[in-house]
């Protein structure tokens, strides 16, 4: 019974063997006739074979089988790559293969591109047309603005500075507010504690007496290139420490009246006449050093002069004649006026050599025709 179920064993393993595809495989690469090598395994004659005993072990001749470590059949075989040669040759044909087509070629920044093909006319429908640029002077897209070839000036933002505190209008630094070329068309309100004011370039056509009222620390008040016409006459006179003063190219006809306390007087480029300067406007002013009038329409000298002058210009205007004691005093010869070293009066119809004995006292000639 024991070698029975061996035999039967031993038969259903050579049934896998010659039914699996490897022994197929095999059989076709042998010499052998196929035909002529049938097995019949209905005919063995089991007395006759030799059957050998698996306990006393395998014989070097006898085939040596391990059930346990036979492979299963393998039936999905791997294709054989193609080599590079048959790879480069596909590629080259499926390039053949493939139809050229119209493509469109950046040409820089912002270009429209050109279409580029062997069948680029035919094919111009596959891709939308770039618009044509209106040529000027051709007239455009309807709706669109034509360019003059001048870029438009920005209009300038409107500002209500009506209400606005002045140091956001302006600039404050310590004691001094700086309100320069801000289209101003009028003096704004101060702090109390300004000592000097700046507010050129502007607008403004008027200095009221309210302007600075109550300022009494302000010492230095710059008004220039502005379009004041007129001051009221006390604008400046409740200023107890105002010592400068420059109202310099604006359009005033009258000079207003001003504290003793000035040092300097700047009024050059106006309309001041004959009657625009108070009689004895200057004679009180005992620290006035610097007094500038030039480029108006005065006729005379503004005297009498304080001794502490040590600028005068007067060039450009309609003076005609000096006396003798304009500057020196004729009784007292021995008075001599050691500060005035600068007096402009050229640009002026007067001859200066005519009056000698007006400069005895200077310590220099004014400046100005001798002839």
């Amino acid at each position: 019974m024991r070698m029975l179920m061996r035999l039967v064993l031993g038969l259903f393993v050579l049934k896998a063997v010659v039914a699996g595809p490897r022994f197929s495989r095999q059989a076709d690469l042998d010499t052998y006739d196929n035909a002529n090598y049938d097995v019949d395994l209905d005919n063995i004659n089991l007395e006759n074979q030799e059957i050998y005993d698996y306990e006393d072990g395998l014989t070097i001749d006898d085939p040596q089988i391990e059930i346990g470590t036979l492979a299963p059949p393998d039936y999905n075989y791997p294709v054989p790559e193609a080599s590079l040669e048959e790879q480069e040759e596909e590629e080259e044909e499926e390039d053949e293969e493939l139809p050229l087509t119209a493509q469109l070629i950046p040409q820089g920044s912002g270009g429209s591109g050109v279409l580029m093909g062997p069948d680029t006319q035919k094919e111009e429908g596959l891709l939308p047309a770039t618009p044509e640029t209106p040529q000027e002077g051709t007239g455009g897209v309807e709706g669109s603005v034509v360019s003059s070839g001048e870029p438009d000036e920005p209009e300038e933002p409107v500002i209500d500075r009506k209400g606005m505190p002045t140091c956001l209008l302006c600039t404050c630094l310590g004691g001094s507010v700086y309100c320069d070329d801000l289209k101003l068309d009028s003096v704004p309100p101060l702090p109390k504690d300004t000592t000097h004011f700046y507010a050129r370039y502007n607008r403004i056509t008027k200095i009221n007496k309210s302007d600075f009222a109550f300022m009494n620390k302000l010492k230095r008040i710059d008004l220039t290139a502005n379009e004041i016409t007129s001051v009221d006459e006390r604008a400046f006179m409740g200023l107890p420490e105002l010592e400068e003063l420059v109202i310099r190219e604006n359009h005033i006809s009258q000079l207003p009246a001003l504290p003793e306390t000035m040092s300097l007087i700047d009024a050059c480029h106006n309309n001041i006449g004959s009657k625009g300067i108070h009689n004895e406007a200057f004679k009180d002013m005992t620290s006035l050093l610097y007094l500038y009038l030039t480029d108006n329409h005065i006729d005379y000298i503004p005297v009498p002069l304080p001794d502490s002058l040590r600028s005068l210009h007067l060039q450009r205007n309609n003076i005609q004649m000096m006396h003798g004691d304009t500057f020196c005093n004729l009784q007292d010869f021995n008075y001599i006026r050691n500060a005035l070293e600068d007096i402009r009066l050229d640009g002026n119809p007067i001859n200066l050599s005519r009056t000698p004995q007006a400069y005895v006292c200077l310590p220099r000639i004014p400046i100005g025709d001798l002839i």
